[in-house]
């Protein structure tokens, strides 16, 4: 089972900007989005609609997959549920809840399955997930955060980087926990959508040796088969950077 449903912006209207490259109207969303001046797109009151689509739902998809029958199929390693979560990097842009309840979900998830041998949680954070044709708008963000993580991966550990730096200043000062996700979205590389897809059907596929728990950017890639020292995909995996 794979589960990907999940709202990144209450106002669903945002997809179709990112979809139709509507910089207007995606940053009409975002603003709305940071300043709680939304419209409801669902009947009755929208507050809750993060805990509603991107928590609530996932538990209940998983509580009914992990009550149904196999069948007449003999299955001798854990059953996967994998989940799209989410890279903490997108605050203060986004509400903080919508990653709190994202992580809500692998929480409740995991505790599901606990005392449960026969399934396995398997939890897909990518950050930003961009293509050019389906979603034009992500590609620039895309470039702009792949050159900061480049960056920021090439400096020796004793340079102090901007990510360090805002670290440093959030703890020192308090500052809000959105700093950390800033300093998050600079080091924390972009992610191609057919590269988390391809991801997943890695975990699937991996009835050898399980794969469970979180994966991040860095995972998933591993598991397609990136070379970080040459910055493409080995030959062979099907994908070409």
């Amino acid at each position: 089972m794979v589960h990907t449903l999940g709202t990144l912006i209450e106002d669903s209207k945002y997809k179709q900007a990112l979809k139709e490259g509507d910089v207007p109207g995606l940053v009409g969303t975002l603003f709305q989005a940071v300043t709680g001046n939304l419209e409801n797109p669902l009947e009755g009151d929208r507050k809750g609609s993060y805990e509603v689509i991107n928590r609530d739902a996932a538990l209940r998809v998983c509580e009914a997959f992990m009550s149904s029958p196999s069948g007449n199929v003999k299955i001798n390693t854990p059953r996967p549920f994998v989940y799209i979560s989410a890279e903490d990097i997108f605050r203060p842009v986004i509400p903080a809840r919508y990653i709190e309840t994202k992580w809500a979900a692998e929480q409740g998830i995991e505790l599901m399955m606990v005392n449960n041998p026969a399934y396995r949680g398997v939890y897909m954070r990518p950050s930003l997930v961009y293509h050019a044709h389906h979603r034009p708008l992500t590609t620039p963000a895309a470039v702009l955060l792949d050159l900061s993580a480049t960056l920021h991966s090439k400096l020796p550990p004793t340079v102090p980087t901007p990510s360090n730096i805002l670290r440093t200043l959030g703890s020192a000062f308090s500052l809000p926990a959105s700093i950390d996700a800033i300093a998050n979205a600079l080091t924390v590389p972009p992610i191609h959508v057919d590269h988390v897809a391809e991801a997943i059907c890695v975990v699937l596929d991996s009835s050898a040796n399980p794969i469970r728990g979180v994966i991040g950017v860095k995972q998933m890639r591993e598991l397609i088969g990136w070379s970080e020292s040459a910055g493409e995909i080995r030959a062979g995996s099907g994908w070409t950077r």
